[in-house]
């Protein structure tokens, strides 16, 4: 079983900044991309950030020049730095991997996501 294990959620601010990691262990083989994704309170799950394996990146345009998502391949672990944050930017926040893993013996094209970890910007 795949495991990604979130971390850095909290309150801050309008204005501040948080880090936030994932870190990715268990029967994952190989990783074709990794990305955040948030959920608000009533609202639907959406794509924050993504990076590919190659190295390309994508954010959602609302987080354009305050966010910035980075890999360590040798820690697994994906971060999401997050500037400038704004009331809106409250949810919880959910890494995901693509990629493929080990799965009843043989491998399989695998989506996995880690538990949230929540980040509220308030004054």
């Amino acid at each position: 079983q795949v495991q990604l294990v979130e971390s850095g959620g909290g309150l801050v601010q309008p204005g501040g900044s948080l880090r936030l990691s994932c870190a990715v262990s268990g029967s994952i083989v190989s990783i074709n991309a990794m990305g955040w994704y948030r959920q608000a309170p009533g609202k639907q799950r959406e794509l924050v950030a993504a990076i590919a394996s190659g190295g390309s990146t994508n954010y959602v345009d609302s987080v354009k020049g305050r966010f910035t998502i980075s890999r360590d391949n040798a820690k697994n672990t994906v971060y999401l730095q997050m500037n400038s944050l704004k009331p809106e930017d409250t949810a919880v926040y959910y890494c995901k991997v693509d990629g493929r893993s080990w799965l009843g013996g043989l491998l399989r094209e695998s989506h996995s996501w880690g538990q949230g970890t929540r980040v509220t910007v308030s004054s």
